[in-house]
């Protein structure tokens, strides 16, 4: 055989073998358009928070999932738990200036925001014997009114029935929340108030309706029977 033909012999296999590999590569790209299924174990695992997952799947939990909306409105009740929003600072603020100026004290140190909130609610709410509403109150149903809401404390009806659950306290040691109580008229108990702070205890009087009023009172202050709290 010629050098000419030995020549042409080779570039044709060159050709051929040229055209393998395009082919090959053409083969290569069209196969990226087609799924590839590939086969995974059915091995599952469990992953934190009850999530569960099986190879080459997609991953799912066993848990409904809370939605944006949810989530926003509850946080939009405030329980403590989130910052107060700035209409509730303004509030705040008011009601700690207010009754700083009734109790003769720093408006800083009053800091039980629903307290001052539920006082302000029932203020001049007039005093009535057997009564429990914002209609009219007498003092021990609004002692039970104030325990309850603020300090999640549940009281029985009349005066004497709190005074006889009650761990006696002296004067000196009373804190806010603690009870005090009165002897008005006749034998035993007969009015009860709540001690705030700096000497003062919120009530029902007879005369004012709801009210604060200073132990020292030249009123009250004879007839101070002892302070209460719960046992």
């Amino acid at each position: 055989m010629s050098s000419k033909s030995y020549i042409n012999l080779f570039l044709l296999l060159l050709v051929i073998s040229g055209c393998n590999t395009v082919r090959k590569m053409v083969n290569k790209d069209q196969s990226t358009s087609k799924p590839v299924t590939k086969v995974y174990s059915n091995e599952k695992r469990e992953f934190i928070n009850g999530i569960e997952v099986t190879l080459g799947t997609v991953t799912t939990t066993k848990h409904k999932t809370t939605s944006t909306s949810t989530t926003a409105k509850k946080k939009s009740t405030n329980n403590g738990s989130n910052p107060p929003s700035k209409a509730e600072l303004e509030k705040a603020n008011w009601l700690q200036i207010k009754y700083a100026i009734v109790m003769d004290m720093p408006a800083e140190e009053l800091t039980n925001i629903p307290l001052l909130e539920l006082m302000d609610k029932w203020w001049g709410t007039r005093y009535c014997i057997g009564g429990s509403t914002m209609n009219c109150i007498d003092c021990s149903a609004f002692t039970q009114v104030i325990m309850k809401e603020v300090y999640n404390v549940q009281l029985p009806r009349t005066s004497q029935e709190q005074f006889n659950i009650m761990q006696p306290i002296a004067i000196d040691e009373l804190q806010e929340g603690d009870l005090v109580f009165f002897n008005t008229g006749g034998r035993g108990i007969s009015h009860v108030g709540i001690y705030i702070q700096n000497n003062k205890f919120l009530h029902a009087s007879t005369s004012q309706g709801v009210t604060i009023t200073d132990l020292s009172d030249k009123y009250w202050n004879p007839k101070f029977r002892g302070g209460g709290r719960m046992r």
